[in-house]
């Protein structure tokens, strides 16, 4: 007779989900599932709008990470018509793109994932929050995280219009220039950040490099995977969040192919499964081999890890030295360990606050000129950005008024979704020894998910014959399945 055990809802995380574990007579996990019955509808009821408005409309998919909607939005509309945006449009861009990435991966350590290191991961539910970790660190960490990550929403306020649903990316460029009496005081939030990252890595590293206990779940086989890895990467391939080239490595850290976003349906297939409103991306060359992982696997992983094993290195000297100190304590590259992800995330805080640091000495930075006014007939238009959870496509095709008729969002955790399968599958199966679980054995099963960051209400945003909306009708009186309705596109 087989056991079902189900964790629902999953916490801390954005959206809607729940993991279902079935267990033998034996007490061995048969297989854990990795559920997100919400749907969003983006793909499906932006047809028929005029393409200028996605900026707007796709930052409102999640309150999490609107940023990157928005630049990914704007960069497609960019290439919709045509028309690149002045040199200070794009400096803009980078510079509140990245204000965003510090601020977001501060608020996953400090508040989604922390807790389950600074608390730990088998504390009582009731102090695995922020107000545990604030009582573990002290108030003064806690109101230095409140403070940094205010600035940085300021900055996103300054620049977007909104701090969560930014308005400031238009066709061609921005909304508004840097106002120059801000200069300075942008300079020195850009300049705190960077302390702020580099004392984040230093809480990482006393309260989890320094911790064996944690060492050891970090670098356990049951939260380790080989796949292939996707990031975006400049000249150079060293990591860039905003613009670059697409660069896959297989499992052994060996180039798979490097491709501009505009062939991304060349690489990137998609796979969907009856039991969850996520669809899984693959490599389209290697194909869908299922759930399992190795070089012959067509899984990839996107996010912090998956974006620094794609990439050679990182493009600013703090960062670079934290990126060498990560892969000479983890064994070299590529780093499977997913959760490894947590010190990875804090690298890329350091890169994104370092790189401010450079945007804002940019003398164009505060040029006037930062629109072009389209003059083409839009057609079909694709923008890349690399968000918080990994890269992020976006694909639009329009009739010749600019009005959308196909809407295709290639989120991050839709790149990742097979490996977070896998994940949790693989916690599972090494946790569980018997139907007795206690909570803190089924929140380290979270935490294989929790790494990755992810974003259910980004992920399940289309509904497709393949994947079917399902309706049952249970009996008032016995709760039983009565009647079922599949409702299709």
């Amino acid at each position: 007779m087989t056991t079902k055990i189900t964790i629902d809802p999953i916490t801390r995380l954005e959206g809607h989900g729940r993991i279902d574990i079935f267990i033998d007579d034996a007490g061995e996990v048969e297989r854990a599932y990795f559920v997100v019955p919400e749907l969003r509808g983006f793909e499906v009821f932006a047809r028929g709008r005029p393409a200028e408005d996605m900026p707007q409309i796709t930052s409102r998919i999640c309150g999490v990470c609107p940023t990157a909607h928005h630049m990914a939005s704007s960069k497609t509309v960019d290439d919709l018509w045509k028309v690149d945006p002045p040199r200070s449009a794009k400096l803009i861009r980078e510079l509140m793109h990245n204000a965003f990435m510090c601020e977001d991966h501060a608020l996953h350590f400090y508040v989604l994932a922390g807790a389950d290191f600074i608390r730990g991961p088998t504390a009582p539910a009731a102090e695995r929050n922020i107000l545990g970790v604030v009582d573990t660190v002290g108030l003064e960490v806690g109101l230095k995280v409140i403070d940094a990550r205010k600035k940085l929403r300021w900055i996103l306020q300054l620049l977007g219009g909104k701090v969560i649903h930014p308005v400031a990316g238009l066709p061609g460029g921005m909304a508004r220039p840097v106002p120059a009496d801000e200069l300075e005081t942008l300079r020195t939030i850009a300049s705190e950040s960077v302390e702020f990252a580099l004392f984040t890595q230093k809480t990482f590293h006393d309260l989890v490099l320094k911790n064996p206990e944690y060492v050891d779940l970090v670098t356990s086989e049951a939260f380790t995977h080989r796949t292939h890895y996707m990031g975006l990467v400049d000249d150079d391939n060293k990591v860039n969040f905003y613009d670059g080239k697409l660069r896959v490595v297989d499992p052994d850290g060996k180039e798979f192919v490097k491709f501009d976003v505009h062939d991304y349906a060349n690489h990137i297939a998609e796979h969907v499964e009856p039991w969850t409103f996520v669809r899984f991306s693959h490599l389209k060359k290697v194909g869908w081999r299922g759930f399992v992982d190795g070089n012959d696997s067509g899984i990839v992983a996107v996010a912090p890890l998956g974006r620094l094993n794609a990439a050679d290195g990182m493009a600013t000297p703090k960062a670079q030295e934290a990126y060498e100190q990560f892969y000479d304590t983890l064994g070299g590259k590529p780093c499977h360990l997913t959760l490894a992800t947590h010190w990875a995330r804090i690298i890329e805080m350091i890169y994104a606050a370092e790189r401010m640091v450079e945007l804002l000495e940019d003398p164009e930075i505060v040029d006037q000129n930062v629109r072009n006014l389209p003059s083409e007939k839009p057609e079909e238009g694709i923008g890349v950005v690399e968000a918080p959870r990994g890269t992020l496509i976006h694909h639009y095709t329009t009739d010749e008024r600019g009005i959308l008729t196909e809407v295709n969002l290639l989120v991050a955790t839709q790149h990742n979704a097979a490996r977070i399968a896998l994940s949790v599958d693989k916690a599972a199966r090494a946790l569980i020894k018997g139907v007795a679980v206690d909570e803190g054995t089924l929140n380290m099963i979270e935490m294989a998910f929790r790494a990755y960051d992810p974003c259910m209400a980004c992920a399940t945003h289309a509904l497709t014959d393949a994947m079917p909306l399902l309706f049952s009708f249970r009996s008032s009186t016995n709760g039983k399945i009565i009647a079922e309705l599949k409702a299709r596109q």
